[in-house]
């Protein structure tokens, strides 16, 4: 089930509270950066973030994004601005920044 505009225009405005969110689409689906840091992206109508040391704490569960792909968090509740933020700013803090060209 590809993601469908409305739910990634939701997740996008539920992220407002984070730095320099930017969505962009990928095969279908879109990935998800802050601050010019690849932190997760929305697949299949699931927003996905990166497995990291500083994200264990929240004790997400796993989900696989594609087949073949690394197992990554699914963050199942999206009602929670402040938390994304905090959540997504942790993440972020174990992710290499986007190289310049």
């Amino acid at each position: 089930m590809a993601t469908t505009k409305e739910f990634r225009d939701y997740v996008v405005e539920q992220l407002k509270l984070v730095d320099n969110v930017l969505c962009r689409p990928m095969m279908g689906e879109y990935l998800l950066y802050a601050d010019g840091i690849l932190f997760g992206g929305i697949y299949d109508g699931r927003v996905l973030i990166k497995k990291v040391s500083s994200n264990l704490k929240y004790q997400l569960e796993d989900a696989i994004p594609y087949a073949g792909a690394k197992p990554m968090y699914w963050i199942d509740h999206l009602e929670d601005m402040e938390y994304l933020k905090i959540l997504i700013n942790d993440t972020c803090q174990d992710l290499p920044r986007k190289k310049g060209k």
